[in-house]
């Protein structure tokens, strides 16, 4: 349990740093008129900021593969969902963001259900599934990319809190086909690479690395995040309990669910506030 949190809090760390510095790169190849195009998010990735926060992304992947493996995914992807905080803070001296009291209530909320399910979670479920549900990862991580990429060419330069919150959907489902993923423990190559979750892994992956990409070229770095800290977290919590064997201590379910929607609730209020205070300070700029 004790290697599974810390493995999360370094995910924490790692994604929430990688993403104000990917934030800062993508602002300084944004594209013109505030639509994304491929030229625009290849310009961001190959910033400097930003493949220093793709290689903290690197060690953040780590520790979730590690966390995920080994405590309930309900625990770990909320802790890693905390990357929220590290975002907040740190984009005040690099970014200049500016946090109102409502913001800090919210990232308040979101730290104090964080403290509730690591009391009241439980042991994680075997890491073995159906092989169904393998397919089903693999299925859904095309169709969530392509309704992404969809999404990103309808809204244009209002997409970022989609973009961010398909993006979060990716990797939710990237947690879970890394938690039922066959041929890792004893590794077996051959097995790994005929399981669909795998490539579910690398699908889901490289999907949600796109859409976050372009969500912090177009929008507040806080917003893409809770948006993707959404994602992220509501799809393998449910999946861990309801088909992975996921549970929380005994008599404690009803903390853990009050725990678990007050951390997402927060996250949301993130987003609202971040997606409301970015609008404003595009719309004061065009004014001038």
């Amino acid at each position: 349990m004790l290697i599974g949190v810390a493995a999360a809090l370094l995910a924490c760390v790692g994604y929430g740093v990688a993403s104000v510095l990917q934030a800062h790169g993508a602002r300084g190849s944004a594209a013109a008129g505030g639509h994304p195009t491929l030229r625009s998010t290849v310009g961001a990735v190959l910033t400097s900021a930003f493949l220093a926060g793709m290689a903290l992304d690197v060690i953040g992947f780590a520790g979730s593969i590690v966390s995920a493996r080994l405590i309930p995914l309900f625990l770990s992807q909320t802790i890693i969902s905390a990357n929220l905080i590290v975002t907040a803070v740190l984009g005040i001296f690099v970014l200049g963001v500016r946090l109102h009291a409502r913001d800090w209530v919210a990232i308040g909320t979101v730290v104090a259900a964080l403290c509730v399910l690591g009391l009241t979670a439980g042991n994680a479920g075997p890491a073995t599934a159906d092989p169904v549900l393998h397919w089903a990862l693999l299925a859904a991580a095309v169709l969530v990319a392509l309704i992404g990429v969809g999404l990103i060419r309808l809204l244009g330069a209002r997409a970022a809190v989609a973009a961010g919150l398909v993006a979060g959907v990716l990797y939710g489902a990237m947690a879970i086909a890394v938690r039922v993923v066959d041929g890792v423990d004893p590794l077996q190559v051959a097995v790994l690479l005929k399981d669909p979750a795998l490539w579910a892994i690398v699908v889901a992956g490289s999907g949600g690395f796109y859409l976050f990409t372009v969500a912090l070229q177009l929008g507040s770095v806080n917003g893409a995040v809770a948006a993707l800290v959404v994602g992220e977290t509501v799809l393998p919590g449910i999946v861990g309990v309801t088909l992975l064997g996921d549970t929380a201590r005994p008599g404690l379910a009803w903390l853990v669910a009050m725990g678990f929607c007050a951390a997402v609730g927060g996250a949301v209020a993130v987003a609202v506030f971040g997606a409301a205070a970015h609008t404003d300070s595009a719309t004061a700029v065009e004014r001038r």
